[in-house]
């Protein structure tokens, strides 16, 4: 790649310290050995000379190519506006590739599956994201009428479409990511909900139930429902509605996986019905797409959209500005659909049918704190509806003066807008509300529609020295309030919230919040707020305490519902072994030094206790020193070697836990619970696998026949690979805000 010529007087982009890495690491143009070989300066020239350039194809377009780079430039260095990453990396390079966001058909036979791991590899490589469903697919031990053999059923190969991702990241700029959706009426549909009880697997994928009007009537009244063959479109048996539903709550609350999408709905605003149904959304489930289809993104940073009045007061969004942003940024987006190289003939033929774009925003916190409103209030939310339906009638009256200069989408005639003479537009869709966790690092705001995840927090840098990151807005209102101080800053960043800080003016206390701070139907109504004015889908997490409870998220899934979202993602704090917490208060909890082990003395005492288990008999040893449990001893009988084996293992792992100072109810707690496939009831209880017989054990003898409730310690935290900076969980993904690391998916 030539690097283009940097016009004189083109101002140096102002950039974060957070900035730096994630554009060093993830977006600038490296040479043959891995160097850096562009300034940020001429990344974002790159990216808008690139764009610009292809305005020159229309002779009515009211730009010129020069000055509209220039435009495109501003417009990205003062952070109003970034496009979706693959943009910014690709954009004047080789690989050209510019789209975050694909969707593709799996048929139901051999040549169509792994067809479609071959264009999600060619995807992935080129900075793409994937979604899928696995609808068609026929149920496990189906027959195959060409082999007379019999199916292996869509859960087989979402497990191939996973090992092929994991192989082809590790070459790639991004991290593949996959969406995996089934039906809720498929005959495989437990299996697919239980898919990925066991933390780690199916890491590259996010998974969601395609839930229909049908099923969702069914929930209501506790009826059953009928679950269909896709190959033959015969009912092959029924379930309880409620049960299904049940099952879906309950794994969200132990882990957020699977999400739920509301298919009807999103065919609902299908632009364009009569190329067919849309079956499955991008990774995070913001864009619905129709197969082989594409969708590039891009989003405002609200933060930079705020009038501030005389002496402070009658402060209101700039709308003139953000009108101005929205122009410029439609422009920009329907170029990339002309300079972007699509990896399949089918999807450049699909999308220049459609020439789909997704307008979203990001700094929407910002903007609230700004306006000194809090996000969990009615004000807030009337507020997202009201500033999203003008995002939208902008967003598409830009679209119209595009098709005035270039002609409306080739499909237009047939879609909806067609048909009620709406339009001529030249974008089939207009807006997406997408994540936006790298690119906020990038512009320094808050990502998406989501709230802060904390007002301040430490973040290590080189040479383990610790940076504090603290909110700009938030800390001009201490001072303006006369309150702040850096021992106060440092309380405020062990703990990434001021609420419970009393001490403090009600109304920072009240304006400042943070995720974990605001009530669950505060999420899911700016969600559906925010939904109501924008064409595809909007992607935002519903953050939960620890201590929510199931009827917590079955009150979530149902209002989604109710309030007319596409779709919900819900995350309870601390529900995935990988705990995400990202202050300094859950890092206190881990232990400075390793506990010294006790060596094991030549005579020792204890019992054994006889349970039977759905894999046999259990024999569990436990011997004792001074009455507490100092080793354990798991011999399963009449069982083949792998599960002897595992019983040993894990018996060997408790001891060695209890030898170094352990205590029992940890024990119980990371151990009861544990599902195995064969589970049984013993008298009372229900042993459902080995370790779980083993925490029934510990509990009854140790703790006096007292109910621990599983928890999952917070000390557990993810942290990013690339860095070793704690996740945080929005938006659907984990992301590392030190250096913009995303996994979306496990």
């Amino acid at each position: 790649m030539s690097k283009r010529t940097i016009p004189a007087g083109l101002p140096e982009p102002i950039i974060n310290e957070n900035a730096k890495i994630v554009l060093s690491r993830r977006y600038q143009r490296k040479d043959t050995k891995g160097a850096t070989a562009e300034t940020p300066k001429e990344l974002f020239w790159r990216v808008a000379s690139s764009i610009a350039k292809e305005e020159d194809k229309y002779t009515k377009s009211s730009f010129k190519s020069g000055k509209l780079a220039r435009e495109f430039y501003d417009l990205m260095t003062s952070y109003r506006f970034l496009p979706n990453s693959p943009t910014l990396m690709n954009a004047g390079t080789d690989i050209g590739q510019l789209a975050a966001c694909f969707v593709l058909p799996i048929e139901d036979d051999i040549e169509g599956i792994f067809d479609a791991v071959k264009h999600a590899a060619m995807i992935h490589k080129s900075g793409g994201g994937t979604g899928f469903s696995f609808s068609r697919l026929r149920a496990k031990d189906s027959v195959v009428g060409s082999t007379g053999g019999v199916a292996s059923g869509p859960l087989s190969f979402l497990k191939i479409f996973n090992c092929a991702t994991e192989q082809i990241k590790q070459g790639g700029t991004r991290r593949g990511a996959n969406m995996g959706i089934l039906r809720v009426d498929h005959p495989d549909i437990m299996d697919f909900i239980k898919a990925k009880e066991r933390d780690g697997e199916l890491n590259n994928f996010n998974l969601s139930i395609g839930l229909t009007e049908t099923f969702m009537k069914a929930v209501e009244k506790s009826e059953d429902y009928d679950l269909i063959a896709p190959n033959t479109g015969k009912k092959v048996s029924s379930l309880n509605a409620r049960d299904v539903f049940n099952i879906l709550v309950q794994k969200a609350w132990e882990s957020g996986d699977p999400g739920i999408v509301f298919l009807d709905r999103i065919n609902r605003d299908n632009p364009t019905p009569k190329l067919g149904e849309m079956e499955s959304t991008n990774p995070c489930g913001e864009q619905p797409l129709l197969p082989y289809e594409a969708c590039n993104l891009g989003s405002i940073n609200l933060g930079t959209c705020f009038a501030k009045g005389k002496n402070g007061h009658d402060s209101e969004v700039d709308w003139a500005e953000l009108k101005r942003i929205i122009h410029l940024a439609v422009r920009f987006l329907d170029n990339v659909i002309d300079a972007s190289q699509y990896p399949l003939p089918q999807i450049t033929e699909t999308v220049e049918k459609n020439r789909k774009i997704g307008l979203g925003v990001m700094g929407w916190a910002d903007l609230l704190y700004q306006l000194k409103i809090p996000y969990n209030s009615q004000t807030a939310v009337d507020m997202g509806e009201r500033l999203m339906k003008f995002i939208q009638d902008e967003a598409r009256s830009a679209s119209k003066t595009l098709a005035a200069e270039r002609g409306h989408f080739p499909t237009y005639p047939e879609s909806i807008f067609g048909e009620t003479n709406l339009g001529p537009y030249r974008n089939a869709t207009t807006t997406t509300i997408a994540p936006t966790g790298t690119l906020s690092i990038i512009a320094g705001c808050s990502s998406g529609v989501e709230p802060l995840f904390a007002l301040s927090f430490v973040r290590n840098v080189m040479d383990n020295d610790k940076l504090m990151e603290t909110n700009p807005y938030f800390e001009s209102a201490l001072k303006d309030a006369g309150a702040y101080s850096e021992n106060l800053m440092e309380k405020i960043a062990n703990v990434g919230s001021i609420k419970k800080m009393e001490h403090l003016p009600e109304a920072l206390r009240t304006i400042f919040v943070t995720s974990m701070d605001i009530e669950p139907i505060w999420h899911l109504k700016m969600q559906a707020a925010f939904q109501k004015h924008t064409d595809n889908a909007v992607s935002k997490t519903v953050n939960l305490p620890s201590n929510a409870t199931k009827e917590n998220i079955w009150d979530i899934y149902w209002k989604a519902y109710e309030y007319g979202c596409k779709g919900v993602t819900v995350y309870r704090d601390g529900s995935k072994t990988s705990q995400v917490l990202c202050t300094g208060e859950s890092d206190k909890k881990i232990k400075e030094e390793e506990s010294v082990v006790q060596n094991r003395p030549d005579v020792i005492y204890g019992f054994t206790q006889k349970i039977s288990t759905g894999l046999g008999m259990l024999f569990l040893t436990v011997n004792e020193m001074d009455g507490k449990p100092f080793e354990v001893f798991a011999t399963i009988g009449k069982s083949g070697g792998s599960i002897t084996a595992k019983a040993e293992a894990i018996g060997r792992l408790v001891s060695l836990a209890l030898r170094s100072g352990v205590e029992v109810r940890e024990i119980v707690e990371q151990l009861k619970g544990i599902g195995g496939e064969n589970p049984k009831f013993m008298k009372k209880h229900l042993v459902k696998s080995i370790p779980d017989a083993i925490a029934h054990v510990f509990e009854s003898r140790y703790l006096s026949g007292e109910h621990v409730n599983v928890q999952v310690p917070s000390l557990n935290k993810e942290l990013c690979p690339d860095c070793g900076q704690p996740l945080v969980f929005e938006e659907g993904c984990h992301i590392c805000k030190s250096c913009a690391y995303t996994k979306c998916g496990g």
